[in-house]
């Protein structure tokens, strides 16, 4: 059995256990970063094809950053 990865734990819990609705996700776009909520991200990369789980450098929810990749 494989581990998951720190943001696939955050991504879980937010949607199954969770209210999505209070998770914001920032991610790099070209020279940018941008903040939505995580919904709404999710919709946007198309479930990661289009906006790859690389590019995401912060997930924080109410405040609490869960992830912040290293560098931001």
């Amino acid at each position: 059995m494989t581990r998951k990865g720190r943001l696939q734990e955050i991504f879980s819990k937010a949607l199954y256990a969770d209210d999505p609705s209070l998770y914001f996700v920032s991610y790099r776009d070209f020279e940018n970063v941008v903040e939505v909520p995580l919904q709404e991200f999710l919709w946007l990369s198309e479930n990661f094809t289009v906006i790859p789980q690389s590019r995401i450098v912060k997930i924080r929810r109410e405040g609490l950053t869960l992830y912040r990749k290293a560098g931001f």
